[in-house]
């Protein structure tokens, strides 16, 4: 490590700054954003500058630069001529004070970060000088991951310390009860924007001498690829202190879960449930009532046949806070992989989500004459096992057989399989490429846009 990061405090404090071009402006607006008084080292300076940041101007001149520096948090050189860039720089140094001069690191003693700011949340990221781009590009990624009123609630939990101090003496209570607070239902309540909610669910915390009442979110994952999760997704299972997971759930998105949490399976298998449905529900309230944070993390959508509804409505039931993070529906994950449109202005004004399942088992009572109207597309979740009498039905109610279908398993995956072919040949289709599931059917004229769809039937004709 060649830098090492600090932090200067900077309530009462001044700073400097040597030039007036575009770096010298930059900084300026950067510092503007603190407490400290801004003294602007130049022959002049604009009075909208002046106006606007509240920055004292002092001359060039050797005698009074030095006095302007006395004193100093630190300095910042924005001057384009290296030679007073250099005399500037040797002047701080002169006077005691850390200097940084702009797009000269060998002439710096810190370099100014490329800096994320959530007010009381504040990070830095630097590469000395090396890849400045890079620092920004890094800042961005963790601005995208930072919730926006992180700083509230930073903000919250400095008005608490002195009572939570003052309520639990010993440090490994206090750090307990922090865990807690600031990853748990307050916290998100604090990220809603309901900051008076928040901090009165602190102070129920702090005032009933527990570490807070547990919480179960149900998480869509998505089909699998682990940059397709949410925000908020990644963020939960990051925070979780136990996950139930379905089998669908891609290991990529397993290997997110931090170190330390419990990971139950209770996947189910076509055939074969290795959780009973009710099970899970209770397993779920149990961890809550434990105190656990909780994350039911459920592949595609929870709420797109994914029993997340059964799952909500047990427990609220129960009594148990419960929140729904929605995730990426394996129907628009597979399509946008396949470069699938779903709907399509010549091809298909309507879109059908059904399934190729039975709560008991076999193939669904579906309206098969609606799901045989032209113009509309019709994707099948689990219908690989039902997919012969699917497609017999629907061409009995009037699809025809020629109806482009596209047949893909693992969407979004390192190993997704996808094959296209007609309504008539699809239970060939599925046993030709050797597909067993999880599987998505998509029927419709749309199934035979995909490049991959139209090379297909190009090769069928020549043959």
């Amino acid at each position: 490590m060649n830098l090492f990061p600090a932090f200067f405090r900077l309530e009462g404090a001044h700073v400097v700054i040597f030039g007036t071009g575009v770096e010298a402006v930059r900084k300026v607006r950067l510092l503007a954003k603190t407490p400290a008084e801004i003294r602007l080292v130049a022959e002049t300076i604009s009075p909208a500058m002046q106006a606007e940041f509240g920055v004292r101007l002092v001359r060039r001149a050797p005698d009074e630069a030095a006095g302007a520096l006395s004193g100093a948090a630190f300095a910042i050189v924005a001057l384009e001529d290296d030679a007073a860039a250099r005399e500037a720089a040797a002047l701080a140094r002169e006077m005691g004070v850390p200097v940084n001069v702009v797009d000269r690191p060998e002439l710096c003693d810190f370099t100014v970060p490329s800096i994320l700011d959530r007010g009381e949340v504040v990070a830095a990221i630097a590469t000395g000088g090396a890849a400045p781009v890079l620092a920004k590009s890094i800042r961005a990624k963790l601005e995208a991951l930072l919730p926006a009123r992180v700083g509230d609630l930073a903000s919250l939990a400095r008005r608490l310390r002195p009572a939570v101090a003052e309520r639990l003496k010993e440090g490994g209570a206090r750090r307990r009860f922090w865990e807690r607070a600031l990853t748990g239902p307050a916290a998100e309540r604090a990220y809603a924007g309901d900051l008076e909610g928040a901090e009165q669910a602190m102070r129920d915390m702090l005032s009933k001498g527990d570490t807070g009442k547990g919480a179960v979110h149900i998480v869509g994952a998505g089909p699998g690829d682990a940059e397709l999760l949410t925000l908020k997704a990644l963020r939960l299972i990051q925070e979780a202190d136990i996950v139930f997971h379905d089998r669908l759930v891609s290991d990529e998105i397993l290997d997110l879960i931090r170190r330390d949490a419990a990971r139950v399976s209770v996947g189910k298998t076509k055939g074969h449930h290795s959780v009973p449905q009710d099970e899970i529900h209770d397993l779920l309230i149990r961890a809550a009532r434990a105190g656990q944070r909780v994350v039911r993390l459920k592949g595609g959508d929870p709420f797109i046949f994914g029993r997340g509804g059964e799952e909500l409505e047990a427990l609220q039931a129960a009594g148990i806070d419960a929140h729904v993070v929605p995730g990426i529906s394996s129907a628009l994950g597979c399509a946008a992989s396949a470069g699938l449109p779903l709907t399509h202005r010549d091809h298909a004004q309507a879109l059908t989500f059904v399934t190729g399942h039975a709560r008991a088992g076999g193939v669904p009572d579906l309206d098969w004459a609606a799901l045989s109207r032209p113009g509309q597309t019709l994707v099948v979740f689990m219908g690989v096992g039902t997919a012969p009498a699917m497609s017999e039905r629907l061409i009995a109610a009037g699809r025809a057989g020629a109806t482009p279908v596209a047949v893909i398993e693992n969407g979004t995956r390192e190993n997704e399989i996808r094959v296209y072919g007609t309504l008539a040949e699809l239970p060939g289709l599925i046993t030709r490429a050797g597909i067993t599931g999880p599987a998505l059917l998509v029927i419709g004229e749309v199934a035979g846009l995909p490049l991959e769809a139209r090379i297909e039937k190009l090769l069928e004709e020549v043959a």
